[in-house]
This record gives structure tokens, sequence and C-alpha cells, in this order.
């Protein structure tokens, strides 16, 4: 249990049979569990009377820090409500032609003339929509929380280069920050600065902040040692090689940290408006959410999604603009250029309010105020068409999620399947799943085989019929088999404190739900990844497609599902997918790419079909890559949990989120933490295993 990945898989048969005893003896005690479940029934639900009152301790904490504290953060509010104010002001104040004309440019510049083009298209149905001053007070939230998390990621970023003691401390506290759901510290952020729109303002800040964390760290990391020593033999001093040489070396790094701190930032724009509502786009797209105006929704949305790719764009056209040099398309805007194109935007706009002070030259009606007939439309479509999507819902419902929650064992009953499980079809069941692990023995080794039992118990189970004892047993000792002893007893202990604090029905629904949407993802965008692999023309139709549910905040996911679907467990399967299918597409296309050639070639020389090319050489030379991919989405899947839960969840996510209407801070905080564990765990078994195959092809 305690060996490393790459030393378990030595052919010796001494070794192997250390690995496999103790899944021998695990799965001699989960037959015993099996048998005695129904004698004793806390083998699979938790007893209420065993759980610790750990989050009434947090809240006791809380509670007395809270007073403490509150104060000083207040006045932080205070003093950040001022530059929010007077951002929102002045963002109010410039007519729209102008803004237009100055994000051109600045497009021009990045980018060349084709994202000119977009911006000038996409600020035009912005304003055509009606959503003019929304966008502006979103776009004035992002251009405050940006240079906070930029100034605050790079400092710490800096810190964890200079003491690489604090590198490990600073590392786990930002995957914290990025595994634990918004909404989780969303409940110490409402009691400390209590609500509006600064605190979205700092909760925005504060979320975006880790990628440029990583991104300084990694760019600073990269500076060449030949580089350093020439700025020390230049006779610089250490801020002078640091300011001079290792930051503008390490530009292009920081840009992308840039690049990606913003669009962290405008991702959370909805989420800040629970905490901090005013008029801007997330507000919109929130309130109509809640009044099923799904016409509107759907517009806010796109609004959301245009300024999430025109962001992403502009950024990102900067940052690889140090590395590659500008294109020739805009050869001819200099940076004097650019300048005095934002100088006349800014005259006109003066020479504008001097005139007519009090115009605001915006449509007189958007087309949200006309969307009241396309509402009536989409509803009479989902009402037309209610028995297609209720019966692809039932589906779905009744043969893959209830199967996954409550196992053949649960749903084989008169009446949900319509029968009973009689002891010949258990018999035969136990057959067929033994047969199984049989034939991936010959084929995929030991390893197989007990995928292949462990996936037939679930089945049969489900997970809420899993005992809890062999869960927790079986995921340590796959984690420390899989990583070391150090990743099992923090599986050990991570999954015995969510039982112990009455969460586990709660992991359990987490679990199968992002199981199931992660098996989807694979199969759905492992396919079109396949296809975009072997096709430029169906790559280039993915690319856009990927790029705009990439962009998308996460809470647009949840519209069209919640439209067609209504609530419900199927409608979170949905936006979770949705929002978690875009990695294994692009990873999957891309591994397959970059497989070398002279190994396709030497495999089709012997004749090997193009399936046979695909299976048994391109996929397993690109399985470290697909690997990650799998890594990102369910990392995905894993953070729309929270999302998720505004459609009727009863994971982890609702926990979360209910915790944060009643200010729970202690609820918030465990059930935020188990959701965080799970990412983390998942993040180092992958991570080792890639590790593993590595090693295994360097030895090969």
């Amino acid at each position: 249990m305690t060996a490393p990945a790459a030393t378990l898989r030595s052919p010796s048969g001494f070794k192997v049979k250390l690995i496999v005893l103790p899944w021998c003896g695990l799965g001699i005690l989960t037959g015993l569990c099996l048998l005695l479940r129904v004698d004793f029934p806390w083998l699979v639900t938790f007893p209420k009377e065993w759980t610790l009152p750990l989050a009434a301790y947090v809240n006791v904490a809380t509670d007395a820090a809270v007073p403490v504290f509150q104060p000083a953060f207040r006045a932080l509010s205070a003093m950040l409500d001022a530059p929010m104010r007077a951002a929102r002001l002045a963002l109010a104040w410039l007519p729209w032609p102008v803004v237009m004309l100055a994000i051109a440019a600045l497009s021009l510049k990045s980018s060349g003339g084709r994202l000119a083009i977009f911006a000038v298209l996409a600020l035009g149905y912005i304003l055509l929509a009606g959503y003019w001053p929304q966008s502006m007070n979103t776009l004035a939230l992002v251009l405050l929380a940006v240079p906070i998390s930029t100034v605050l990621g790079f400092l710490l970023g800096v810190l964890g280069c200079a003491y690489p003691r604090l590198r490990p401390v600073l590392l786990g506290a930002l995957d914290l920050m990025q595994t634990v759901p918004a909404f989780a510290y969303l409940i110490p952020l409402l009691l400390l600065f209590g609500f509006g729109p600064v605190v979205g303002l700092i909760a925005s800040a504060i979320y975006a902040a880790p990628p440029m964390v990583r991104n300084t760290m990694l760019g600073l990391d990269r500076v060449p040692a030949t580089i350093s020593e020439a700025g020390l033999m230049s006779g610089c001093t250490r801020r002078q090689q640091f300011w001079q040489v290792e930051v503008p070396t390490a530009l292009p790094q920081l840009l992308v940290g840039f690049n990606q701190t913003t669009m962290a930032a405008l991702s959370m724009v909805i989420v800040a408006a629970i905490i901090g509502g005013f008029e801007d786009i997330g507000w919109e797209v929130l309130s109509s959410m809640r009044k099923a105006e799904f016409g509107q929704s759907i517009l806010s949305g796109l609004v959301i999604a245009l300024l999430a790719i025109l962001i992403d764009r502009l950024t990102i056209g900067f940052a690889r603009e140090p590395a590659t040099g500008p294109t020739p398309a805009m050869w001819w805007m200099t940076s004097r250029r650019l300048v005095v194109s934002l100088a006349v935007a800014l005259a006109v706009a003066v020479a504008i309010r001097f005139h007519t002070s009090s115009a605001t030259f915006l449509p007189e009606t958007g087309l949200r105020m006309e969307m009241g007939t396309v509402n009536q439309w989409l509803l009479g479509i989902v009402r037309d068409y209610a028995w297609f999507f209720d019966g692809v819902r039932n589906a779905v419902l009744y043969f893959l999620l209830l199967p996954l929650r409550v196992g053949i064992s649960g749903g084989a009953t008169p009446a949900i399947w319509g029968f009973e499980l009689s002891t010949p079809m258990i018999a035969t069941y136990i057959v067929v799943v033994l047969s199984a692990a049989g034939l991936t023995l010959v084929g995929f080794g030991w390893r197989g085989a007990l995928a292949a039992l462990a996936a037939g118990l679930v089945l049969y189970t489900g997970f809420l019929g899993l005992p809890w004892p062999v869960f927790i047993l079986a995921m340590a000792l796959l984690a420390g088999q899989v990583a070391g002893l150090r990743l099992g007893l923090f599986a050990f202990a991570g999954f015995a404190l969510i039982l112990v604090n009455g969460l586990w029905a709660q992991l359990v629904q987490s679990l199968y739900l992002c199981t199931l949407a992660v098996l989807l993802c694979l199969l759905i965008g492992g396919a079109l990844g396949v296809w975009a692999a072997h096709s430029d023309r169906v790559s280039r139709i993915l690319k856009p497609i990927c790029d705009a549910l990439q962009t998308m905040p996460q809470f647009v996911f949840l519209i069209p599902a919640l439209m067609f679907f209504k609530v419900g467990e199927f409608t979170a399967l949905i936006a979770i997918m949705l929002y978690a299918i875009v990695p294994p597409i692009r990873y999957v296309e891309h591994g397959l790419r970059h497989v070398r050639a002279d190994v396709v070639e030497a495999v089709e020389q012997m004749g090997a079909t193009p399936m046979q090319t695909l299976l048994q050489a391109k996929l397993p030379l690109a399985l470290p890559v697909v690997m990650l991919g799998l890594n990102q989405t369910i990392m995905a899947a894993l953070s729309m949990l929270a999302i998720a839960a505004l459609v009727g969840t009863r994971d982890l996510g609702q926990a979360v989120y209910v915790a944060l209407g009643k200010a729970d801070a202690g609820m918030g905080l465990i059930a935020g933490l188990s959701i965080a564990f799970l990412a983390i765990l998942a993040d180092r078994l992958i991570q080792a295993s890639i590790h593993g195959r590595a090693t295994e092809i360097r030895t090969a």
C-alpha cells in the first residue's frame, strides 16, 4: 500500500501478491457488509447520533470573531465603494459610440482587423438588445476586480519564488481557493462586509487571484539562468535585476495570468449578483431565470458570453504579442497611434457631453423589451413537445441516474421497473459480472478485473446502497497504491470527516451525479475529439463552439437545461455536461494530433487498419494527454455542483447553497471543503497515474 505506482508495476510475483491481497481482504469485508446490511443498517446509513457538531463549533468561533473584525472590513468596504461608484458613473457617462471606438482600437492593436470587427458586432448586439447600461456596470466591476487580483496575485507569486519553503503552503491554499465553491467563501464575506456591490467586487477579486499567482511563479521560474547571470554581470542591483531583467523576461507568462484572471473575474459576475446584486448583467441573468423568462435569460446570457469571448481575445492577443510580435495586419497601429486613438475617443466624448449632457443615445426599446412573444413561443415549444422532453428525461432518470443512485437492487421494484429481482436473476447477474471480470483479467490484467468487479458492485447496490466502510477503505487503498501512503491517509481522513459531519448522503449524491457526467463527457467528448483529430473541417467547426462553452459563465448553462427539462437531477446533469465536455474534446484532439508520425507510419506499414492504429497505437501514446483532459473534466464537473444546486439537486452543492441562504458559515465551510477534498484527491490520483504511465513509457 505504501509503495509508489512505478514500483508496484514491477512484474515480481511477490509484489503483485502484496498489492492483490489487500483487495482480496476488502472483497471479503464487502461480502460480509452486504450480507449484514439488513440487520445492521448503520453499515449503509451513518446514524445521526454518531455525527460530530463541527459545524456548530465553527459557527461559535465565527460568531465570536465577526464582531471583532467586522468594523475593519466594513471600513475597507466603504473605501472600495467610492471607486466602484466612480467607475460605474464614468462608464455610464461615456457615449456608446466612444466606447465602441476605444474597444475597436484596442482590438485592432491586440489581434488585428477580425477581432475589431467582432468587437463592433458584439457591442452592437449588446446595444440593440437593450443591455448597454448593465454591461457597463459589469465592466466597471471587472475593471476594478482585475487590478486588485493582478497585484495581489503578483505579490503572492513573487513571495512564493523568493521563499521556497513557503511555496507548498501557498500552493495548498491555491488548491483550496480554486476547488472550494464560490458560494462557500461568500458566506464569511457576507458576514464581514455586508450586502452590496462591493461584496461582489471583493468576491470576484479573491476568486480571480489564484491564476495570477500560479503564472507569476511559473514565469519567474522559467527565466533562464543565463539571463539572470547577464544581469548580475552588468552590475544590476537585486531590485534592478528583478524589475529590468526577470519581470520583462517573464512578461508573456504574466500576461497569460492576466488573461486567466480577467476571465475568472468575469465568470463571477452572476455569483456576485447573489450577494451584491445591482443593475448589471449578472443580476439580469439571475432575475430572468427566477422569473422563468427564458427569452430574456438567453439574451442576457449571450451578452456575458460575448463579453467573455471579446475580453479573452483582447487579453490573450496582448499576451502573445511580446513573444511573436504584431501581425502584418496591425503594423500600422503602433502604440503611439493607439494612445492617439484613445485620446481622440475621449475628446469626442467630452465634446458630446458638453453639448448634450443628459442624452443617453440609447435605443428607446431594446430586444429584451420585445421578448414577451419569444417567451410565449418558447413556452409553447416546451408545452407542445413536453412528451418528447419528458420521455428523454425519464429514460435517463430510470436507466442511467437511478441505477447509479440506488442500484439494480433498489430500482427493480414493481413501482419503478415493474418487477422484482428473484434469486435466479441475482445469480445470473453475479455470473455475468464474474464473466466480465474474467474477460478483463485476460485482456487487461488484474486491475481491469478489479475495475469490472467494482463496477458490478456499484451497479447492483448503487452509490446510496454501498456500505460506507467498504467505500472509505477502497478509496484509501486505491490512493495508497497509486500515489503512496500519504495520499492514502489523506483519502481516509477526508472521507471519514465527511462521514462524521453528517454529509455522507450528500457526498454520495455528488459522486454518482459527477461520475455519470464525467463518463458521458468522456464518451461524447472523446468521440468528438477523435473525429476532430482526423478531420480539419470538424476541428474548425468545433473550435468556436468549444471557445463559447469555455468562456460562458457557469450559470448560463442552466438556462437551456432548465427551459426544456425543468428542475431536477437530469437538468443538473445536462448543465454539468455542457460545462465539462470541452476538456475531453480538446485534449483528445491535441493528444492524437501530436502522436509521433514515425510510430503511426510503422504501425500502418505492419498492415494495421485505421481502427487498430487508433486503438493500439495512437490512444495508448496519447494517454497522458487524455488523462489530463480527464483531470480537467472532473474539476469542471465538481465546480458545477454548487451552481447545479439551483435546479434541485441534493448533493454537497445544495448543502453549500442552503448554508449561504442561512449564513451558516460552519456548514458552508465543511460542505465547501468536502467538494475541494474530492477535487484535490482526484487531481492527485490522476497526476500520479500520469507519472506512472510516463515512467512505463520511458522504461519500455
